[in-house]
């Protein structure tokens, strides 16, 4: 049952085998890394974002800048009095004449009031009549006792206004503007980060799919040579010149050989679709990457000991943290600048009129407009101030120290990298050597299994250790590309420099 399974086993995966889809068709988009960094840096969603975030922190720096100039604002009221605002003149007493001091008061006050309130009825009066000045009447008496209270105001009341103000001098202000600069400046920052990111992402997933071609390429070679062994195997048993457990080690070779060249054939799908998602195309746009993994052998060439002297200069967080520590000291500034007095200007123009009847044709507008300059000196607050720059100068000491610990992180990662690259090459070069004697060895064993002067377990042994040989070849170039372009992330450096 067991040799009937290992006889049916290996020309079911063939036939499954040969109608597999290949990931990579002949109409498929080739593009190189070149290309495929510079569609990413253009349609990488998160390259869009930070971009949008640049404009949008340049249009706050433009806001901002416009509290220096004036501020014009219009406004317009209207009233309507229920009741009339009602004021008393004299005292409550009114049946003595003169002969009480209260009651002299009273006819001293009214007859102060009487010509005011005379000229405020002409001045509101809505009609055509020809402006009367007062004369005094000493022999009348007043229709009114002292007690009796004055109506003021009329029912309607209309104010039409506009007002212009701006500050003359404001510490503050000034120096929250250019913290609002600082912000632009640190959107830039974010977007070169955002475009770093991209490219090392970018990076990864093109020469993750240029490791699984060259997977499949080792499986598929150690396909190819299962099948023919297979053959040459089933030859030497039909002559009886291999025992019917060779044909069965064959046979379950050729068969465990598939399943790795489909894996690799879904590594290569699988990264072409990041790929793509991270370049920011359409995942069913069908592409494939230019070159072999191979052909970055030249690039493993380093020199680790001038890369250990690099600087960080370059790097983006640490730009970011010197950008938010100046933006913490103009902070400091700003809110020391809280105790110094600011000077601000208002001007208004205002017309009004009153009436108590509501005919706007015979309304009389009445013009008027005043230039303040106001002087405002911080005197005390409750200590909001004083603990407010106490609290930020914590929070200064904060990022200080987050700043020496991202740079000791960053060193580290420096130095995994740069080991990283070092194992690779060295890993490259012992696997380089033996591969030259892992394929003498295995075309000795393939040629003397031929001929009957080993067997097939041998065979297989050589070429396991091939196998291995190629796979640890790759691995150490994927390896060393991936190291090196994490190195050139955290140096800082673009994709269009060396």
């Amino acid at each position: 049952m067991i040799l009937a399974l290992l006889l049916f086993i290996p020309s079911a995966a063939w036939a499954q085998y040969q109608g597999t889809e290949r990931p990579v068709t002949d109409t498929a988009l080739v593009i190189s890394l070149d290309d495929a960094l510079k569609i990413a840096l253009s349609e990488n969603t998160s390259v869009k974002v930070a971009d949008m975030e640049i404009q949008r922190q340049k249009y706050a720096k433009k806001g901002a800048y416009g509290a220096l100039f004036p501020q014009i604002n219009a406004s317009g009221m209207y009233s309507y009095a229920i009741q009339k605002q009602k004021v008393f003149f004299g005292s409550d007493d009114d049946s003595g004449s003169g002969s009480s001091s209260g009651g002299g008061m009273a006819s001293m006050m009214a007859g102060l009031m009487e010509p005011i309130m005379y000229y405020i009825e002409q001045l509101y009066t809505a009609t055509s009549t020809p402006f009367v000045p007062y004369v005094p009447k000493p022999s009348e008496k007043p229709a009114t006792s002292g007690s009796d209270p004055i109506e003021m105001g009329r029912r309607n009341q209309v104010q039409l206004g506009l007002t212009a103000a701006m500050p003359l001098v404001n510490l503050q202000l000034w120096e929250s503007l250019r913290i609002t600069g600082d912000q632009v400046e640190l959107a830039v920052e974010k977007a070169r980060e955002s475009r770093l990111g991209t490219v090392a992402s970018v990076k990864q997933a093109y020469f993750a799919v240029l490791m699984a071609k060259a997977s499949y390429e080792v499986y598929n070679a150690v396909f190819e040579n299962a099948a023919r062994n297979l053959k040459l195997t089933e030859s030497r048993y039909n002559v009886q010149k291999a025992s019917e457990m060779d044909l069965a080690r064959a046979k379950s070779t050729y068969a465990a050989a598939i399943p790795n060249v489909y894996n690799a054939e879904n590594s290569i799908r699988l990264g072409l679709w990041q790929l793509k998602a991270v370049m920011g195309l359409d995942l069913d746009r069908a592409i494939d990457v230019q070159g072999r993994l191979s052909d970055y052998t030249e690039h493993m060439f380093y020199d680790i000991n001038e890369a250990e002297e690099a600087t960080l200069d370059r790097n983006t967080q640490m730009q970011q943290l010197a950008i938010q520590a100046e933006m913490l000291a103009k902070q400091i500034r700003m809110q020391q600048y809280a105790y110094v007095p600011s000077l601000n200007m208002q001007l208004s123009y205002n017309y009004y009129t009153q009436s108590d009847k509501f005919n706007l044709s015979q309304w009389k507008w009445l013009p008027s407009s005043t230039m303040v300059f106001s002087l405002t000196i911080p005197i005390f607050s409750g200590g909001q101030r004083y603990h407010a720059i106490r609290q930020t100068r914590v929070q200064a000491d904060e990022l200080e120290l987050q700043r020496k610990n991202t740079e000791r992180q960053l060193r580290i990662g420096i130095r995994q990298s740069l080991s990283t690259m070092e194992t690779a090459m060295r890993t490259y070069d012992a696997a380089s050597a033996a591969l030259k004697s892992a394929e003498k060895a295995y075309d000795i064993a393939s040629r003397s299994y031929e001929v009957g002067k080993t067997t097939f377990t041998d065979l297989n042994n050589t070429e396991l250790t091939l196998t291995q040989t190629r796979l640890q070849q790759v691995q150490a170039i994927y390896n060393f590309v991936i190291a090196k372009a994490g190195l050139e992330q955290t140096l800082g450096y673009d994709f269009t420099e060396e």
